[in-house]
């Protein structure tokens, strides 16, 4: 069997990915004719190569786009990868509901550094935190399987916590008012406890507050008092001269928020 054949055989039974070892098992080439034949695919745009030994096959409908949705393969890839992980930050706001802005990058969360990776059109970053096997997640369908999507309150927090991938505080705002009638006040005090992160915290509850969701804060709130008193500027890259305070959450306001309607 030919390579190509191979990879037709395998599309049609609803299977996008594979590794380099599938193709020689499955051809029963040699793993140099493999590796030939792979090359010439990945030139033609028939198969895109993630990994040196990871690929996802193009279906005709996405060879435009350089290859089908990241939603199609990113558990494949991760396993692959021998790495844990939830698709995070704005893609999952987005998978919750709250997609006012598109996010321009497929973001994931891992538990180390992953140089990005470039599906198609479509950029792949990668997040690291120590928490992520821990982290509230929910199992998404996608046309393929299943991925690992943070939670809406374990999405939350990790907006304010990874803020600059977010697009700084005034597009956590405005995420985080779509999001907010998906939060339930326990679930997001337990992911706040999770990451232990005071500072963000405080910084996430005064988001939440200026934006309606006092009742959402309040478990949050009781917690967030026992912990530090130190105030935190809301943007840690700006100065806090002659900023207000927020006392309730002690919070320094060097930035007036903006939400984006």
């Amino acid at each position: 069997m030919t390579v190509e054949k191979w990879i037709d055989d395998r599309q049609a039974h609803g299977t996008y990915t594979f590794l380099r070892t599938d193709a020689v098992a499955g051809s029963r080439l040699s793993a140099e004719a493999v590796k030939k034949a792979l090359q010439r695919s990945v030139a033609r745009g028939r198969v895109l190569k993630l990994k040196d030994y990871f690929f996802v096959i193009v279906p005709l409908e996405y060879q435009g786009a350089g290859g089908p949705p990241v939603s199609w393969f990113i558990h494949d890839l991760m396993g692959a990868i021998r790495l844990p992980y939830y698709v995070g930050i704005l893609t999952a706001a987005a998978q919750h509901g709250a997609s006012h802005q598109q996010p321009q990058e497929f973001q994931v969360v891992t538990d180390r550094s992953v140089r990005p990776m470039t599906a198609g059109r479509v950029k792949i970053r990668f997040f690291a935190s120590q928490y992520v096997t821990k982290a509230a997640v929910t199992d998404v369908k996608t046309p393929t399987g299943t991925m690992r999507v943070s939670t809406p309150e374990t999405t939350a927090i990790d907006l304010v916590r990874f803020v600059k991938a977010a697009g700084y505080a005034d597009n956590v705002a405005t995420v985080l008012s779509e999001l907010a009638p998906s939060l339930d006040p326990k679930r997001l005090l337990t992911a706040v406890r999770l990451v232990n992160d005071v500072p963000n915290a405080k910084r996430l509850g005064y988001l939440l507050e200026r934006l309606g969701g006092k009742r959402l804060c309040e478990p949050m709130h009781a917690w967030v008092q026992r912990q530090s008193p130190r105030s935190v500027p809301l943007r840690p890259d700006r100065p806090v001269i002659n900023a207000p305070e927020d006392r309730r959450w002690h919070v320094l306001v060097n930035h007036p928020i903006e939400v984006d309607t």
